[in-house]
């Protein structure tokens, strides 16, 4: 990983520190690598010299990298996760057994993670990697069917893979503090993304749009809990039920699940969309006890500008976990891969369009307990902060009153990628002049 960038204004200057360091291989002039690495170099210089404008790639590259930004850079998970007491659990009888059960298996995850001593003792942590994202599938028309785990196959039917099979590359930093304080930072081929909670607000910020806030109570980061961070990820299958036995991989699992509440599926719906569920699973190893792959899917519903009829979107994750190593008596996965499915219907079957995306990412450094974290470096960022000093005087809601900026995008393939469709899987970037727009389009 690359942490400096040379001087582009004078030879004998100094380097520069990335914010997030980079693959070599995005620097490979002429590697599998090339077409990714000359947009990159041209975005950072772009970042780099303050009298460049700072527009992200156009063209249906840069759709494609927008779609996979907005849907696979920074994900949260369905709920908020609460404190867990790992002791021993009272009033078990009163439990199901499938609810007996679920704890009874987070109670083996935590032993296997290194146990409640060592992962009490952490109090913030470090995580630096890279990753490769790729839209391996773009399909409309008759052929997408919902649930349809194999490839569609109908009238309409185009299969896009991304940049000569490669796809995109890129590399993240990751800062978390206890309790609910986390920072993320992905750049790939130069464009970058930054999402944060302060304990009170989740918030994103994205090259096509200005920072805005999470609707609902602040929740974790999904990338954490892809065998990042084992408490966390103990706190939210603490509620779950176990669903009984799954293999994954020719590894025999236990498989839990965990529904979002009525109440937090309300807080985080808008007049125009509602979410009608959103659902995570966890596949725990029967072998190690290790988290070896998390699934959730969730259903959004959208009223379109007529008020009459309604576009659905179903999103589903899988995330398969690998490579756990120990850091200071924890352990740490360090690679990975998170297959995507988008999938929007309601309207006619010519209409109907599938996409499905993967990422694959590997750890390169990991820390706990970092010196001079402080408060300061998960503040979020400043206009966002005026909007919601001045949503909580007049008494609104933060992420109703935050800005955004319409952003067009051109046709990719055979589906065509719009703001609305980034925003089926975060409905925080939902705006609704956007979703009347892309209603009202042939």
């Amino acid at each position: 990983m690359r942490k400096l960038w040379p001087n582009l204004e004078r030879e004998d200057g100094l380097d520069t520190v990335l914010e997030v360091p980079m693959p070599e291989e995005t620097f490979l002039a002429g590697g599998v690598g090339s077409r990714s690495s000359k947009t990159f170099c041209t975005n950072v210089k772009a970042w780099m010299r303050p009298h460049v404008g700072r527009a992200m790639t156009t063209g249906s590259s840069g759709a494609e990298l927008q779609l996979m930004l907005g849907v696979i850079g920074a994900p949260l998970v369905p709920l908020p996760v609460h404190a867990y007491n790992s002791t021993v659990i009272k009033d078990m009888k009163e439990d199901t057994i499938e609810v007996s059960m679920a704890r009874y298996i987070v109670q083996q995850y935590i032993a296997a993670s290194g146990g409640d001593q060592a992962l009490n003792a952490i109090h913030s942590m470090y995580a630096m990697g890279k990753v490769r994202m790729m839209a391996t599938e773009m399909s409309k028309g008759n052929g997408c069917r919902s649930g349809d785990g194999a490839a569609a196959a109908g009238n309409g039917r185009k299969a896009r893979k991304g940049l000569g099979n490669v796809g995109e590359i890129g590399g993240f930093v990751l800062w978390q503090k206890k309790p609910d304080l986390w920072c993320l930072e992905l750049m790939v081929s130069g464009s970058k993304i930054s999402a944060g909670s302060d304990g009170k607000v989740a918030w994103r910020q994205t090259p096509w749009n200005q920072p805005h806030a999470s609707r609902g109570p602040p929740r974790p980061l999904r990338r954490s809990l892809q065998g990042l961070d084992p408490r966390s990820t103990a706190n939210l299958f603490a509620k779950s039920v176990c669903l009984g036995e799954k293999a994954v991989n020719g590894e025999d699992c236990f498989v839990l699940r965990l529904d979002a509440e009525a109440t937090t599926l309300r807080a985080r719906s808008s007049s125009s969309v509602e979410i009608i569920r959103h659902t995570v699973w966890g596949y725990f190893s029967q072998r190690t006890g290790l988290l070896v792959q998390l699934e959730d899917s969730h259903l959004l519903r959208i009223k379109t500008a007529s008020a009459k009829d309604c576009v659905y979107w179903e999103t589903t994750m899988e995330s398969h976990i690998e490579d756990y190593r120990t850091i200071d008596g924890v352990n740490i996965a360090h690679a990975g891969r998170t297959n995507v499915s988008l999938f929007r219907f309601g309207e006619t079957s010519d209409r109907h369009t599938r996409t499905r995306m993967e990422e694959t990412w590997t750890v390169e450094e990991v820390d706990f307990n970092i010196w001079g974290l402080s408060m300061d470096c998960f503040l979020p960022p400043r206009d966002l902060k005026e909007e919601r000093d001045g949503a909580e005087i007049g008494g609104g809601a933060p992420s109703e009153k935050v800005a955004r900026l319409p952003v067009r995008v051109p046709p990719v393939a055979a589906a065509r990628i719009g703001p609305s469709q980034v925003a089926a899987v975060d409905i925080d970037e939902l705006d609704s002049a956007w979703t009347e727009d892309e209603e009202g389009r042939p």
